[in-house]
């Protein structure tokens, strides 16, 4: 299977920042943003910045993150209707993937999961995860909620943010080894280094088959 290389980053990618990451780690297969504004924290995706970044023969990875905590499970549908809100307001097209953005210091159960996979599933959109498989409760949610409904397996997409050897240029990235929950998964995403000196971006690795889910 082939492996792409790709960033993340909470700030506004601008010309600047796009040609920092080209000269200083290699031209990006994709950049992750979040979809909705965090103030004092994350730039909201806007229609500007998505042609500037697909203009730039890069794919979008949409996240969205504007929650504090992964427990209850209409609070996971409100998630995804909130994901699936933004996708469509940029005109992401159906079939792409939208991942939730779930911290290792959040708490997490596995009502929220199912809710998150149950609204994501009819939109026409895939529903990913952004989650810590290593420190935090995902794992112990998540196989909680595969073990409820099938589906959860079978649907959700999983970005690994373990181990973190740390960023790399896109020539140096290394093979493609992140860690996953003890159960059955999808881990096709691994973001395995963070807050890279450069420039304010993390340096992720994905499957082909979670590249061809990009927009």
């Amino acid at each position: 299977m082939a492996y792409y290389w790709g960033v993340d980053s909470a700030e506004e990618v601008t010309e600047e920042l796009y040609s920092c990451v080209e000269k200083g780690f290699g031209k990006p297969s994709y950049w992750g943003r979040y979809l909705a504004p965090i103030p004092g924290k994350v730039a909201g995706l806007t229609r500007e910045e998505v042609s500037f970044i697909r203009n730039s023969g890069t794919k979008l990875l949409p996240i969205i993150s504007n929650f504090r905590e992964a427990v209850g499970y209409r609070e996971g549908k409100v998630v995804a209707q909130n994901a699936i809100y933004h996708a469509r307001r940029l005109s992401i097209p159906k079939g792409k993937v939208v991942f939730g953005n779930i911290e290792k210091y959040f708490k997490v159960d596995e009502d929220w999961i199912r809710g998150f996979v149950d609204a994501m599933y009819p939109s026409g959109y895939k529903g990913g995860l952004y989650l810590d498989p290593v420190r935090g409760e995902f794992n112990k949610a998540y196989c909680a909620a595969v073990a409820k409904d099938n589906k959860v397996a079978n649907q959700l997409i999983l970005w690994s943010a373990e181990p973190e050897p740390g960023p790399t240029r896109a020539r140096n990235a290394p093979n493609f080894r992140p860690k996953k929950p003890p159960c059955k998964a999808n881990v096709w995403g691994w973001q395995y280094g963070r807050d890279a000196p450069q420039c304010p971006i993390d340096t992720n690795l994905v499957n082909s088959r979670l590249y061809e889910l990009l927009w």
